[in-house]
């Protein structure tokens, strides 16, 4: 079996993200399509910042941690949207949020060693936060499944950038450099539950 060229997925990517625009009747609601999906994550600050301190971290742990991490926040993060999406009540999402950016930016300036057990039951709480807050804002009329596989997309290709750059670090960078990010995370963690 041959497998496609780095061009064809990245085709197939841009079509599925484009076939959302194809319906003649979006009655102007937000949130429609896998392409809107996809955006959604990238247009806060907090939610870049906490997804690219979970693969910062996974990448400080290393082992299993370096995938059961990041996948337990993306799974996790879809259970929150589908509570969202659902209108299922969920107290302090903003908090959870803002809280989450800053405890997870602690964990990489520490580079905590928590048990991976431990480190997945953290991040995926804070997932359902995260995804809380994407499902809560999508349109009853928007297709669940193409939304949550874009927010899915972008959330792992954000936990996959913190996993490159923790990696990248590991062989020519000092951790120190990696921690001090850390911390400017959790300051920025700071500044989003002050403000």
């Amino acid at each position: 079996m041959k497998i496609p060229s780095d061009r064809r997925w990245l085709m197939a990517l841009v079509l599925l993200g484009l076939c959302g625009s194809a319906h003649a009747h979006t009655l102007g609601i937000l949130h429609m399509d896998f392409a809107a999906g996809l955006a959604h994550p990238l247009s806060g600050l907090d939610h870049v910042l906490a997804m690219i301190a979970v693969g910062l971290w996974a990448a400080q742990r290393g082992g299993r941690a370096l995938w059961l991490v990041p996948l337990s926040f993306v799974l996790m993060m879809a259970a929150g949207g589908m509570l969202g999406f659902l209108g299922m009540p969920l107290p302090y999402v903003e908090l959870g949020i803002a809280g989450s950016v800053l405890i997870l930016g602690i964990l990489v300036a520490l580079s905590s060693r928590l048990p991976v057990a431990a480190s997945m039951a953290l991040v995926g709480l804070f997932a359902i936060f995260h995804g809380y807050a994407h499902g809560a804002e999508m349109a009853a009329e928007s297709s669940a499944l193409w939304y949550s596989l874009g927010f899915m997309l972008a959330t792992a290709t954000l936990h996959i950038m913190g996993i490159g750059i923790g990696l990248a670090a590991a062989r020519g960078m000092p951790a120190q450099l990696v921690r001090a990010g850390g911390a400017a995370i959790a300051a920025s963690g700071v500044l989003l539950l002050v403000g």
